[in-house]
Order: structure tokens, then C-alpha cells, then sequence
């Protein structure tokens, strides 16, 4: 019996070669804000391999992180040796399989002494000495690798949402790509201290307190009967009206400068009834309205 006749070359369609995205520059000039971008568009990331761990991992990247063919890599000055064997490193990758984008980024000397300055964080190649040494060191020494990067990203006057929308510009495979806002709906007890890391605050406590109806004291806003009694009140509709059309106007504007996510807190005295009965129902109304949001009530067990 002879073998089955083998299909067309010209119909096989070409295997899709993996991404790889090199992340590097000059110390204090944002790869741990550019690493976490490509973490949030699905890239498995990895920061500061040695560099003999490094040269093992392109090598072969694909067989070491299966299931992943995104992949993003930082590596700078921090390993033994970066300057003379990364080029080499880099230039070894095999094409065929892997399309592989040298990222440098970089800053001015002011805006980089600057930032040293604010981390009150030496610089790695002058733990012992001023950290302009070590900037116009590393800038001697990364000349090179500068001029054969693919893209090379100038901080001095980004922002984190301006560097977080040049990497999405230039790295989300398809448009829109980039990661949805985290809306977190946290309702709490004014006398329990309000939330850290809150962006936008509400206080309900103007409500009629259930604490103070017979019957009520003991449950919280999750109970049905807790909520019977502030739907009949009309300001507790009002209120949820109001807050959602606030937040259906504010959220894309938030979404729009890149924000990961957003904390609405909404406090009353205790953290148990009005409060959570409130994000309750936030959290159902921004749903409708597309915007999926997580509910913490951070005191209702108290």
C-alpha cells in the first residue's frame, strides 16, 4: 500500500511565530511600569534573569513557558557582563520561530536624577557615588544597544497612562485588546476608618438607619428585609439613580487615561445596612449598564 500523498506545501499555512518583546534601557527610566503593561496584555513576563539563565531561556522561550506565545523579557545593566553579552544574546534568537522587538527606553539626565532622588535609591553602577556617574556610565556603556533597538521609548515627560497607552499602542495585537477597568464597590463604617486607596467616596449616612427599626438591628444590607425598608424610602431610590448616572458619566473618562481600576467606597456609620444595601445595588445597575464591578463589604461582619 503506498503512502498517503502529502498535502500541498503552498496549503499549509505558516506556523505563527512566537512575540517576543526585549525590555531594557537606562535604570530609572520605567521597565518595571512598561514590564507590568505587558503583563496586563497577556505577556508572560519575566525581569532580570542572570544572564546565563537568560541565554538558556531564548534559546528555546517557547518550550519553557508553554501555552504562551506572547512573551516579554527585561534585562539591563543589573547582570554581571549586560553590556558586551546581551548584543550577542539577542542577535542568537532564532527568527524563524520567534519575531523578537528590542525595546529601549530612556530618560534625560535631569528627570532620571530626579526619580533616583524621589526612591532615595542608589544608582546600580554607583552604589557608593553620585548618580550622575552612573547615568553617564550607563549611557557610554548602552550606546550600542540603543542604536540596534527596534523602538526606543523617551519617558522624560510621560506619565504612568502615557507610557501604559505607547505600549498598548504598539504591542496589543488586536485593537482593544488592552485590559478592562476593575470597578470595586466598597461599602464600610465611617467609625471603623475609611478605605485606603479610595478613589471616589459617598456617604449614605443620611439615610433612615435601619440599625433603629425593630427587627432590622441584627441583619445587614444583604437581607431582604433590610432591603424592603430602604426601597420604600425615597430617597434610597433617588440615590442609586443619581450615583449611577455619576458613575456611568465618570467610569470612560477614568477608562479612557488607562486606569487597571477604580475604588468607590460608600460609607455609612457602621458598615452593615445602608452602605452595603447601596453598593448592592450599584453593583447590579453598572452591570446592566456594561460595567462589571465587585462588591467588598469591608465591615459588615462587625
Amino acid at each position: 500500500m503506498s503512502a498517503p500523498a502529502k498535502p500541498p506545501s503552498g496549503n499549509v499555512p505558516p506556523a505563527r511565530l512566537a512575540r517576543l518583546a526585549v525590555i531594557t534601557g537606562l535604570s530609572g527610566s520605567g521597565k518595571s511600569i512598561v514590564a507590568k503593561c505587558f503583563e496586563d496584555l497577556s505577556y508572560y513576563t519575566v525581569d532580570n534573569l542572570p544572564l546565563p539563565l537568560l541565554r538558556l531561556f531564548l534559546d528555546n522561550p517557547l518550550e519553557l513557558v508553554r501555552g504562551h506565545d506572547r512573551i516579554a523579557v527585561v534585562t539591563d545593566v543589573r547582570a554581571p557582563g549586560f553590556a558586551e553579552e546581551f548584543p550577542r544574546l539577542f542577535a542568537e534568537i532564532d527568527r524563524e520561530r520567534i519575531e523578537p522587538t528590542l525595546l529601549f527606553l530612556e530618560a534625560s539626565d535631569e528627570v532620571l536624577v530626579r526619580r533616583f532622588s524621589e526612591t532615595r535609591r542608589p544608582h546600580p553602577l554607583a552604589p557608593d557615588r553620585h548618580v550622575v556617574e552612573g547615568i553617564q556610565r550607563e549611557r557610554e556603556m548602552l550606546a550600542e544597544l540603543r542604536a540596534r533597538a527596534d523602538m526606543v521609548f523617551d519617558t522624560s515627560e510621560w506619565s504612568i497612562h502615557e507610557i501604559r497607552n505607547q505600549v498598548y499602542r504598539e504591542f496589543a495585537t488586536t485593537p482593544g485588546e488592552e485590559p478592562g477597568m476593575v470597578v470595586s464597590l466598597v461599602s464600610f463604617g465611617f467609625k471603623h476608618g475609611i478605605p485606603q486607596g479610595t478613589d471616589l467616596l459617598f456617604d449614605v449616612r443620611f439615610l433612615p438607619n435601619p440599625h433603629f427599626v425593630p427587627g432590622l438591628r441584627e441583619r445587614t444590607g444583604q437581607d431582604a428585609e433590610v432591603l424592603d425598608y430602604l426601597e420604600r424610602q425615597p430617597d434610597f431610590r433617588e440615590l442609586v439613580i443619581r450615583l449611577t448616572d455619576l458613575l456611568a458619566y465618570l467610569l470612560p473618562l477614568y477608562r479612557r487615561e488607562n486606569r487597571s481600576y477604580l475604588s468607590v467606597a460608600v460609607g455609612c456609620t457602621g458598615g452593615r445596612h445602608r452602605s452595603v444595601a447601596v453598593a448592592e445595588r450599584l453593583k447590579c445597575v453598572l452591570e446592566e449598564r456594561g460595567w462589571p464591578a465587585r462588591v467588598i463589604h469591608r465591615d459588615i461582619a462587625r
